[in-house]
C-alpha cells in the first residue's frame, strides 16, 4: 500500500519555502471554471481567491476534461486565522471523542482533514477544494460530499478508499487525471483537495523549497 503523508508529518514542516510574491487572483472573474455557491456567505469573497499559477493551472485541467464536464471550485484561499478554528474545533471533537490519546495523536488524526495552521495549503493560496459537475453545473457522484470526515464517511473521503461505487471511482480517476496532469499533487485523505506550489506540494514531486508561503488578502 502507497505510504499517506500527513500534512502532520515532520518531513513536511521542513521543506523551507521561497516567497515568490505570485498575486492572489479572484477565479469568480473567470467563466471557465462553475463556482459552488456553497461559500458564497463570506462576503469578502476570500474562498475564491488563489495564486495565479494555481488558477491557471486548474483552467488547464478544465481543457483536459471530458466533453459536457467541468471543474467546481468550491474554496481556495483560508485566511490564517480561520484554518485555526477549523483545525482547533476538529481537534477538540476528536480529543473529547477519545480522551485517551496523547497531544500528537490528536494533532495527527486532525490533520487527516484539517491542515495545521502553520503549514496549510489553503493559507497561501495554494491550495483549491473541488468537485466534477455535469453541464448544468450539477454536482457528480464523487462518492461522499466535499468536507465529509473521515469518522462520519468511514474512510470513504480517501481519494483511493475502496468503499465507492464504481461510477464515483471513475469520476474520481477524471478529476485526478485532469488536475495531475495539469501539476496538482492531492491530499489522499480527502479526493477534493488538491494543490500546487505549497509545501506538501514541495514534498511530493521532489522540489527544493515551496514557492507560496501564508498570505493575506488585501
Amino acid at each position: 500500500m502507497t505510504e499517506i503523508i500527513l500534512m502532520s508529518d515532520p518531513r513536511v514542516a521542513a521543506v523551507p519555502v521561497r516567497e515568490c510574491g505570485e498575486r492572489l487572483v479572484d477565479v469568480r472573474r473567470d467563466h471557465t471554471l462553475l463556482i459552488s455557491e456553497r461559500q458564497w456567505q463570506d462576503s469578502g469573497g476570500a474562498f475564491a481567491h488563489l495564486r495565479e499559477g494555481v488558477r491557471d493551472r486548474l483552467l488547464k485541467a478544465q481543457e483536459q476534461l471530458p466533453q459536457g464536464i467541468r471543474l467546481l471550485f468550491v474554496e481556495g484561499y483560508r485566511p490564517p486565522s480561520l484554518q485555526r478554528q477549523y483545525f482547533d474545533a476538529y481537534a477538540a471533537r476528536l480529543r473529547a471523542d477519545h480522551p485517551e490519546w496523547s497531544a500528537e495523536q490528536v494533532r495527527s488524526a486532525a490533520s487527516r482533514y484539517v491542515s495545521p495552521p502553520e503549514i496549510a495549503p489553503h493559507s497561501a493560496g495554494a491550495a483549491v477544494d473541488l468537485t466534477l459537475g455535469d453541464a448544468d453545473g450539477r454536482e457528480l457522484d464523487m462518492g461522499t460530499p466535499i468536507d465529509a470526515t473521515p469518522e462520519e464517511s468511514a474512510g470513504a473521503c480517501y481519494t483511493r478508499a475502496g468503499n465507492i461505487s464504481d461510477r464515483a471511482r471513475s469520476n474520481r480517476d477524471i478529476l485526478g487525471a485532469a488536475l495531475a496532469a495539469a501539476g496538482l499533487v492531492n491530499y489522499p485523505t480527502e479526493w477534493w483537495h488538491w494543490s500546487y506550489g505549497d509545501r506538501y506540494w514541495a514534498l511530493l514531486t521532489g522540489a527544493a523549497v515551496a514557492r507560496f508561503g501564508p498570505v493575506e488578502v488585501d
